[in-house]
Protein backbone atom coordinates (compact mmCIF):
# COMPACT_ATOMS: atom_id res chain seq x y z
CA UNK A 1 0.00 0.00 0.00
CA UNK A 2 1.23 3.47 -0.51
CA UNK A 3 1.63 5.17 2.35
CA UNK A 4 2.18 8.50 0.68
CA UNK A 5 6.05 10.56 -0.27
CA UNK A 6 8.58 11.34 1.28
CA UNK A 7 11.34 13.93 -0.45
CA UNK A 8 14.73 13.38 1.08
CA UNK A 9 17.66 15.83 0.19
CA UNK A 10 21.04 13.91 0.76
CA UNK A 11 22.05 17.03 2.69
CA UNK A 12 20.93 15.22 5.45
CA UNK A 13 19.15 11.90 5.98
CA UNK A 14 16.95 10.40 8.79
CA UNK A 15 19.20 8.25 11.14
CA UNK A 16 17.96 7.15 14.11
CA UNK A 17 20.37 10.06 15.82
CA UNK A 18 17.87 12.22 13.59
CA UNK A 19 15.17 11.33 14.95
CA UNK A 20 13.97 8.58 12.35
CA UNK A 21 10.95 6.71 13.31
CA UNK A 22 12.53 2.89 12.32
CA UNK A 23 10.05 1.50 14.18
CA UNK A 24 7.70 2.46 11.92
CA UNK A 25 9.28 0.30 9.16
CA UNK A 26 7.17 -2.54 9.69
CA UNK A 27 7.03 -5.88 7.48
CA UNK A 28 3.59 -5.73 5.80
CA UNK A 29 16.63 -4.34 -6.51
CA UNK A 30 23.83 6.70 -19.05
CA UNK A 31 25.11 5.40 -16.83
CA UNK A 32 23.06 3.18 -14.86
CA UNK A 33 25.72 0.19 -15.28
CA UNK A 34 29.40 0.69 -15.05
CA UNK A 35 31.39 -0.25 -17.83
CA UNK A 36 30.62 -4.20 -18.76
CA UNK A 37 33.48 -6.89 -17.83
CA UNK A 38 33.66 -9.80 -19.51
CA UNK A 39 34.53 -12.80 -17.08
CA UNK A 40 37.54 -13.95 -19.05
CA UNK A 41 38.50 -10.15 -18.11
CA UNK A 42 37.41 -10.52 -14.50
CA UNK A 43 39.11 -13.96 -13.53
CA UNK A 44 41.75 -13.07 -15.98
CA UNK A 45 42.38 -16.83 -16.64
CA UNK A 46 44.47 -16.95 -13.60
CA UNK A 47 43.82 -18.70 -10.68
CA UNK A 48 46.54 -17.64 -7.79
CA UNK A 49 48.63 -20.52 -6.63
CA UNK A 50 47.15 -20.02 -3.12
CA UNK A 51 45.62 -23.42 -1.49
CA UNK A 52 42.64 -24.57 -2.44
CA UNK A 53 39.45 -24.91 -0.55
CA UNK A 54 36.81 -27.41 -0.62
CA UNK A 55 33.68 -25.67 0.18
CA UNK A 56 30.60 -27.18 1.92
CA UNK A 57 27.32 -26.58 0.95
CA UNK A 58 23.16 -27.61 1.65
CA UNK A 59 20.89 -25.50 -0.74
CA UNK A 60 18.05 -23.77 0.53
CA UNK A 61 14.19 -23.62 -0.51
CA UNK A 62 15.48 -19.80 -2.43
CA UNK A 63 17.64 -22.57 -5.01
CA UNK A 64 14.95 -25.14 -5.40
CA UNK A 65 14.48 -25.66 -9.36
CA UNK A 66 17.79 -23.44 -9.84
CA UNK A 67 20.41 -24.25 -12.11
CA UNK A 68 22.86 -25.17 -10.34
CA UNK A 69 25.43 -22.75 -11.52
CA UNK A 70 22.86 -19.95 -10.06
CA UNK A 71 22.40 -21.74 -7.11
CA UNK A 72 26.15 -21.51 -6.61
CA UNK A 73 26.39 -17.68 -7.37
CA UNK A 74 23.96 -16.91 -4.36
CA UNK A 75 26.08 -19.17 -2.64
CA UNK A 76 29.54 -17.72 -3.22
CA UNK A 77 28.77 -14.26 -4.44
CA UNK A 78 33.00 -13.52 -4.36
CA UNK A 79 32.83 -15.38 -7.28
CA UNK A 80 31.34 -14.79 -10.79
CA UNK A 81 28.66 -17.00 -12.61
CA UNK A 82 30.99 -17.42 -15.62
CA UNK A 83 33.83 -19.04 -13.44
CA UNK A 84 31.72 -20.93 -11.64
CA UNK A 85 30.40 -22.72 -14.74
CA UNK A 86 34.12 -23.69 -15.40
CA UNK A 87 34.58 -24.87 -12.21
CA UNK A 88 31.13 -27.14 -12.90
CA UNK A 89 32.98 -28.23 -16.16
CA UNK A 90 36.05 -29.45 -14.36
CA UNK A 91 34.50 -31.83 -11.89
CA UNK A 92 34.90 -29.44 -9.00
CA UNK A 93 31.64 -29.42 -7.66
CA UNK A 94 29.95 -32.57 -6.12
CA UNK A 95 26.18 -32.35 -5.69
CA UNK A 96 24.64 -35.45 -3.44
CA UNK A 97 28.15 -37.67 -3.64
CA UNK A 98 27.79 -37.00 -7.51
CA UNK A 99 30.23 -35.50 -9.50
CA UNK A 100 28.17 -32.78 -11.78
CA UNK A 101 29.67 -31.63 -15.05
CA UNK A 102 26.63 -29.36 -16.44
CA UNK A 103 25.73 -26.35 -15.02
CA UNK A 104 22.41 -26.26 -16.41
CA UNK A 105 21.68 -28.91 -13.94
CA UNK A 106 18.37 -28.45 -11.52
CA UNK A 107 18.92 -28.65 -7.87
CA UNK A 108 16.38 -29.17 -5.10
CA UNK A 109 16.00 -27.52 -1.28
CA UNK A 110 18.32 -30.03 1.17
CA UNK A 111 20.57 -30.86 -1.70
CA UNK A 112 24.18 -31.01 -0.39
CA UNK A 113 27.38 -30.98 -1.63
CA UNK A 114 31.08 -29.25 -2.07
CA UNK A 115 32.77 -26.93 -4.38
CA UNK A 116 36.43 -26.54 -4.88
CA UNK A 117 37.98 -23.01 -4.77
CA UNK A 118 40.48 -21.47 -5.49
CA UNK A 119 41.18 -17.89 -5.50
CA UNK A 120 41.05 -15.10 -8.21
CA UNK A 121 41.58 -11.74 -7.85
CA UNK A 122 38.34 -10.92 -8.27
CA UNK A 123 37.67 -12.90 -5.41
CA UNK A 124 40.40 -11.73 -3.31
CA UNK A 125 38.26 -8.41 -3.40
CA UNK A 126 35.79 -8.63 -1.93
CA UNK A 127 37.11 -7.85 1.32
CA UNK A 128 35.82 -5.22 3.75
CA UNK A 129 36.88 -1.35 3.96
CA UNK A 130 36.52 0.62 6.19
CA UNK A 131 35.13 3.95 3.81
CA UNK A 132 33.35 7.43 4.95
CA UNK A 133 30.60 6.96 2.77
CA UNK A 134 27.59 9.63 2.12
CA UNK A 135 24.13 7.67 3.36
CA UNK A 136 21.84 9.72 2.24
CA UNK A 137 18.94 7.70 3.80
CA UNK A 138 19.28 4.34 5.81
CA UNK A 139 16.64 1.79 7.78
CA UNK A 140 16.99 -2.10 8.03
CA UNK A 141 16.06 -3.05 4.17
CA UNK A 142 18.10 -0.95 2.06
CA UNK A 143 20.32 2.20 2.29
CA UNK A 144 20.32 5.07 -0.39
CA UNK A 145 24.15 5.99 -1.17
CA UNK A 146 25.49 9.42 -2.70
CA UNK A 147 28.66 8.26 -4.92
CA UNK A 148 31.03 10.90 -5.25
CA UNK A 149 33.03 11.29 -8.79
CA UNK A 150 36.05 9.12 -8.42
CA UNK A 151 34.90 5.71 -6.46
CA UNK A 152 34.47 2.91 -8.49
CA UNK A 153 31.40 0.93 -7.58
CA UNK A 154 32.35 -2.84 -8.86
CA UNK A 155 35.51 -4.79 -8.22
CA UNK A 156 37.17 -5.09 -11.80
CA UNK A 157 40.27 -5.48 -13.74
CA UNK A 158 42.51 -1.77 -12.48
CA UNK A 159 39.98 -1.41 -9.53
CA UNK A 160 40.04 -4.85 -7.09
CA UNK A 161 40.09 -2.86 -4.02
CA UNK A 162 38.85 0.79 -2.95
CA UNK A 163 35.14 0.34 -4.30
CA UNK A 164 31.70 1.18 -2.90
CA UNK A 165 31.37 -2.50 -2.40
CA UNK A 166 34.35 -2.98 -0.21
CA UNK A 167 33.29 -0.07 1.79
CA UNK A 168 29.47 -1.67 2.04
CA UNK A 169 31.14 -4.46 3.41
CA UNK A 170 33.07 -2.93 5.98
CA UNK A 171 30.63 -0.88 7.04
CA UNK A 172 27.10 -3.16 7.43
CA UNK A 173 27.50 -6.60 8.06
CA UNK A 174 24.23 -7.63 6.36
CA UNK A 175 26.07 -6.76 3.40
CA UNK A 176 28.64 -9.94 3.68
CA UNK A 177 25.48 -12.10 3.03
CA UNK A 178 23.99 -10.48 -0.35
CA UNK A 179 25.41 -10.99 -3.91
CA UNK A 180 27.50 -7.69 -4.51
CA UNK A 181 26.92 -6.60 -1.47
CA UNK A 182 24.05 -5.95 -2.16
CA UNK A 183 24.60 -3.38 -5.25
CA UNK A 184 21.13 -3.71 -7.69
CA UNK A 185 22.36 -0.98 -9.86
CA UNK A 186 25.66 1.23 -10.67
CA UNK A 187 27.03 4.32 -11.99
CA UNK A 188 30.38 4.82 -13.64
CA UNK A 189 33.16 5.86 -12.15
CA UNK A 190 32.87 9.36 -12.62
CA UNK A 191 29.68 10.00 -12.57
CA UNK A 192 28.13 11.29 -9.55
CA UNK A 193 24.85 10.81 -7.70
CA UNK A 194 22.49 8.43 -6.23
CA UNK A 195 22.03 4.62 -5.65
CA UNK A 196 19.93 2.53 -3.96
CA UNK A 197 21.47 -0.79 -2.10
CA UNK A 198 19.76 -3.45 -0.43
CA UNK A 199 19.92 -4.40 3.44
CA UNK A 200 18.12 -8.15 2.93
CA UNK A 201 18.11 -10.65 0.25
CA UNK A 202 14.12 -10.46 -0.55
CA UNK A 203 14.40 -6.50 -0.45
CA UNK A 204 17.18 -6.98 -2.94
CA UNK A 205 15.32 -9.54 -5.04
CA UNK A 206 12.01 -6.85 -4.72
CA UNK A 207 14.67 -3.85 -5.90
CA UNK A 208 15.86 -5.90 -9.19
CA UNK A 209 12.50 -6.17 -9.79
CA UNK A 210 11.12 -2.70 -9.65
CA UNK A 211 14.13 -1.75 -11.99
CA UNK A 212 13.12 -4.72 -14.61
CA UNK A 213 9.33 -3.45 -14.35
CA UNK A 214 10.88 0.44 -14.89
CA UNK A 215 9.06 1.32 -11.19
CA UNK A 216 12.36 2.76 -10.16
CA UNK A 217 12.67 6.96 -11.58
CA UNK A 218 16.50 7.64 -11.81
CA UNK A 219 16.48 11.46 -13.37
CA UNK A 220 20.54 13.06 -14.22
CA UNK A 221 21.94 16.21 -15.03
CA UNK A 222 24.17 16.79 -17.72
CA UNK A 223 26.57 19.62 -18.75
CA UNK A 224 27.20 19.53 -22.45
CA UNK A 225 29.39 20.99 -25.24
CA UNK A 226 27.45 23.67 -27.90
CA UNK A 227 24.54 25.49 -27.81
CA UNK A 228 21.09 23.54 -27.21
CA UNK A 229 19.81 23.54 -30.88
CA UNK A 230 15.74 22.89 -31.70
CA UNK A 231 13.31 21.30 -29.82
CA UNK A 232 13.22 21.97 -26.43
CA UNK A 233 12.36 18.13 -25.55
CA UNK A 234 14.15 15.38 -27.72
CA UNK A 235 13.58 11.57 -27.09
CA UNK A 236 16.73 9.61 -29.00
CA UNK A 237 15.50 5.88 -29.76
CA UNK A 238 18.87 4.39 -31.04
CA UNK A 239 19.90 0.69 -30.58
CA UNK A 240 23.77 0.37 -28.30
CA UNK A 241 26.41 -2.12 -28.69
CA UNK A 242 30.11 -2.16 -28.51
CA UNK A 243 32.40 -0.27 -30.59
CA UNK A 244 33.85 -2.22 -32.79
CA UNK A 245 36.91 -0.06 -33.21
CA UNK A 246 37.18 0.42 -29.52
CA UNK A 247 35.96 -2.16 -27.43
CA UNK A 248 35.81 0.51 -24.27
CA UNK A 249 33.39 2.43 -25.89
CA UNK A 250 29.84 1.98 -26.75
CA UNK A 251 28.22 3.10 -29.90
CA UNK A 252 24.89 3.80 -31.93
CA UNK A 253 24.53 0.13 -33.95
CA UNK A 254 22.18 -1.05 -36.55
CA UNK A 255 20.74 -3.80 -34.77
CA UNK A 256 20.18 -5.49 -38.53
CA UNK A 257 24.33 -5.34 -38.60
CA UNK A 258 25.66 -5.74 -35.18
CA UNK A 259 24.71 -6.99 -31.81
CA UNK A 260 23.19 -4.48 -29.57
CA UNK A 261 19.93 -3.76 -27.15
CA UNK A 262 17.29 -0.76 -27.62
CA UNK A 263 18.17 2.42 -25.63
CA UNK A 264 15.71 5.27 -25.24
CA UNK A 265 16.55 8.97 -23.16
CA UNK A 266 14.58 11.51 -22.90
CA UNK A 267 16.48 14.95 -23.02
CA UNK A 268 14.95 18.51 -21.78
CA UNK A 269 17.16 21.63 -21.74
CA UNK A 270 16.92 23.30 -18.99
CA UNK A 271 19.47 26.19 -19.32
CA UNK A 272 21.50 27.48 -22.77
CA UNK A 273 24.40 29.81 -23.23
CA UNK A 274 27.02 30.48 -26.04
CA UNK A 275 29.15 27.91 -24.92
CA UNK A 276 27.11 24.65 -23.86
CA UNK A 277 24.39 23.25 -22.45
CA UNK A 278 22.42 22.11 -19.15
CA UNK A 279 20.40 19.47 -19.51
CA UNK A 280 17.70 16.68 -17.56
CA UNK A 281 18.46 13.41 -18.76
CA UNK A 282 15.60 10.76 -18.39
CA UNK A 283 16.36 7.20 -19.00
CA UNK A 284 13.92 4.77 -20.69
CA UNK A 285 15.92 1.85 -21.02
CA UNK A 286 19.19 1.17 -18.93
CA UNK A 287 22.57 0.25 -20.91
CA UNK A 288 26.17 0.88 -20.37
CA UNK A 289 26.91 4.70 -20.88
CA UNK A 290 23.09 5.51 -22.38
CA UNK A 291 23.40 9.01 -21.94
CA UNK A 292 26.87 9.77 -22.81
CA UNK A 293 26.96 7.80 -25.94
CA UNK A 294 22.98 9.33 -26.77
CA UNK A 295 24.17 12.94 -26.24
CA UNK A 296 27.54 12.57 -28.08
CA UNK A 297 25.29 11.08 -30.63
CA UNK A 298 23.24 13.98 -31.35
CA UNK A 299 26.02 16.67 -31.41
CA UNK A 300 26.59 17.38 -27.14
CA UNK A 301 29.34 15.47 -25.56
CA UNK A 302 29.38 15.69 -22.00
CA UNK A 303 31.93 18.02 -21.17
CA UNK A 304 35.42 16.47 -19.77
CA UNK A 305 33.97 13.33 -20.82
CA UNK A 306 36.99 12.12 -23.20
CA UNK A 307 35.96 8.69 -23.97
CA UNK A 308 32.91 10.21 -26.16
CA UNK A 309 34.41 13.13 -27.32
CA UNK A 310 33.99 16.02 -24.61
CA UNK A 311 36.67 18.11 -23.82
CA UNK A 312 37.72 19.04 -20.12
CA UNK A 313 36.50 22.66 -19.66
CA UNK A 314 35.13 24.98 -17.07
CA UNK A 315 37.33 23.24 -14.74
CA UNK A 316 35.55 19.97 -15.52
CA UNK A 317 38.25 17.47 -15.07
CA UNK A 318 35.40 14.21 -15.19
CA UNK A 319 32.73 13.51 -17.20
CA UNK A 320 29.86 16.06 -16.39
CA UNK A 321 27.06 14.01 -15.06
CA UNK A 322 25.19 13.53 -11.73
CA UNK A 323 22.41 11.30 -10.34
CA UNK A 324 20.64 13.81 -8.93
CA UNK A 325 17.15 12.41 -8.24
CA UNK A 326 16.15 9.29 -7.52
CA UNK A 327 12.10 7.59 -6.33
CA UNK A 328 10.81 4.02 -5.86
CA UNK A 329 8.34 2.82 -3.29
CA UNK A 330 9.77 1.00 -0.55
CA UNK A 331 9.95 -2.71 -1.74
CA UNK A 332 8.20 -3.09 2.43
CA UNK A 333 6.34 -0.37 4.03
CA UNK A 334 5.22 0.39 0.29
CA UNK A 335 6.06 4.31 1.30
CA UNK A 336 6.41 6.49 -1.92
CA UNK A 337 10.63 7.56 -1.11
CA UNK A 338 12.38 10.60 -3.73
CA UNK A 339 15.76 11.61 -2.70
CA UNK A 340 17.82 14.39 -4.04
CA UNK A 341 21.06 14.51 -4.23
CA UNK A 342 23.02 18.69 -4.31
CA UNK A 343 24.84 18.96 -7.49
CA UNK A 344 28.43 18.07 -6.33
CA UNK A 345 30.98 21.50 -6.00
CA UNK A 346 32.79 20.89 -9.24
CA UNK A 347 29.53 20.69 -11.59
CA UNK A 348 28.22 23.44 -9.98
CA UNK A 349 31.50 25.83 -10.35
CA UNK A 350 31.41 24.52 -14.11
CA UNK A 351 27.98 25.36 -14.82
CA UNK A 352 28.55 29.16 -12.65
CA UNK A 353 31.39 29.36 -15.08
CA UNK A 354 29.55 28.86 -18.24
CA UNK A 355 26.05 30.80 -17.04
CA UNK A 356 24.22 27.75 -16.17
CA UNK A 357 23.57 28.42 -12.96
CA UNK A 358 19.75 27.48 -13.64
CA UNK A 359 17.86 27.58 -10.57
CA UNK A 360 20.09 24.54 -8.65
CA UNK A 361 17.98 25.12 -5.57
CA UNK A 362 14.94 25.02 -6.59
CA UNK A 363 15.66 21.35 -9.33
CA UNK A 364 17.13 19.85 -5.48
CA UNK A 365 14.36 20.81 -3.68
CA UNK A 366 11.29 20.49 -6.09
CA UNK A 367 9.13 18.02 -6.89
CA UNK A 368 9.44 17.13 -10.82
CA UNK A 369 6.61 13.69 -11.15
CA UNK A 370 5.49 14.93 -14.57
CA UNK A 371 9.52 14.02 -15.84
CA UNK A 372 9.94 11.05 -14.34
CA UNK A 373 11.85 8.23 -16.14
CA UNK A 374 10.46 4.78 -16.61
CA UNK A 375 14.15 3.51 -15.47
CA UNK A 376 16.91 0.74 -15.90
CA UNK A 377 17.28 -2.91 -15.86
CA UNK A 378 20.76 -3.92 -14.15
Amino acid sequence: MNQGKKIISSRGFPSDADGADAAALALPSDDSSGMGVSDAEVEGGGESESEAECRAFTLASAQHGSRIDRALADLVPEFSRSYLRQLIEAGEVVLNGITVRKASQSVKAGDQGSITLRATPQSQAFKPEMMDLNVVYEDEYLRVINKPAGLVVHPAPGNWSGTLLNGLLGSDPEAHFLPRAGIVHRLDKDTSGLMVVARKRTVMDALVKLIAAREMSRQYLAMAHRPWMGSRERTIDAPLGRDPRNRLRMAVVDLERSPGKVAQTTFRLLQNSELGCLVHCALHTGRTHQIRVHMNSIGHPLVADALYAGAAAAGMTRQALHAYRLAFEHPVTGESLVFKAPVPDDLAAGLQEWGLGYNLGQLEGGDEDEYEDENDEF
